[in-house]
């Protein structure tokens, strides 16, 4: 999964991006509102966390261009505590949630958390496919109860097939959602990673659709 963090603020910025690799995701960070619009049209992002004011553009303005330009990730925005009216027009202007400064980061995990199930579809922090089950909270899979141990990568490839289960994913879109954009991406990796993880799941649940990419789904039996 990849996020956006849109905030001028360096040192926050900083702790909101380690928070957020630490729990397993892909961090791009932007410190003012042209280069936060920039990437949040050009790149494609699971959720954004974004604040009402930055510099060069303001927060509500770059989610209403996000919003006129058809992109349609969630946006966390990050308000001041004593502006309801900044709260009010940030929803009005196409954010999904919002959390008022200061705040404890655990809190804008899990609203992050939850932003992204509920655009995959999913209300519970557990995604079930057959034995396999992914805890977002703890950002840890099982099977069948048994810890997976899983790299960094092969947890994210996991996270974004069961977000999108049933779908079919090509081998660009994973590339694109498991790498920042400093990396130099190459879609072959995938396959080795897609190997790497069927052979620790243990069960078939990743299918191959050739000339398209992959589909995770449960067995009928299992549904």
């Amino acid at each position: 999964m990849r996020i956006l963090v849109v905030e001028d603020d360096a040192n926050l910025n900083r702790q909101l991006a380690d928070a957020l690799k630490e729990a397993g995701y892909v961090v791009d960070q932007a410190f003012d509102g042209e280069e936060g619009h920039y990437l949040g049209e050009t790149e494609p992002y699971d959720a954004v966390i974004l604040d009402i004011g930055l510099p060069v553009i303001d927060g509500i303005t770059v989610v209403e261009k996000w919003r006129a330009e058809g992109k349609g990730m969630p946006v966390l925005m990050l308000t001041a505590r004593d502006r309801w009216s900044d709260k009010v027009a940030g929803i009005d202007a196409g954010a999904d949630d919002y959390v008022a400064k200061p705040f404890h980061v655990e809190e804008v995990l899990a609203r992050v958390r939850a932003l992204i199930r509920r655009a995959a579809g999913h209300s519970s922090s557990e995604i079930v496919c057959g034995p396999v089950r992914l805890d977002t909270k703890a950002s840890k899979a099982t099977v069948d109860g048994t810890p997976l141990k899983l790299t960094s990568h092969e947890f994210r490839l996991l996270s974004y097939l069961m977000h999108h289960m049933g779908e079919v994913v090509s081998r660009t879109e994973l590339v694109e959602h498991m790498y920042d954009q400093d990396f130099d991406r190459d879609s072959n990796t995938i396959e080795v990673f897609v190997g790497r993880l069927r052979k620790k799941l243990g069960v078939d649940l990743i299918e191959t659709v050739r000339g398209l990419g992959y589909r995770m789904q449960a067995p009928a039996d299992a549904a």
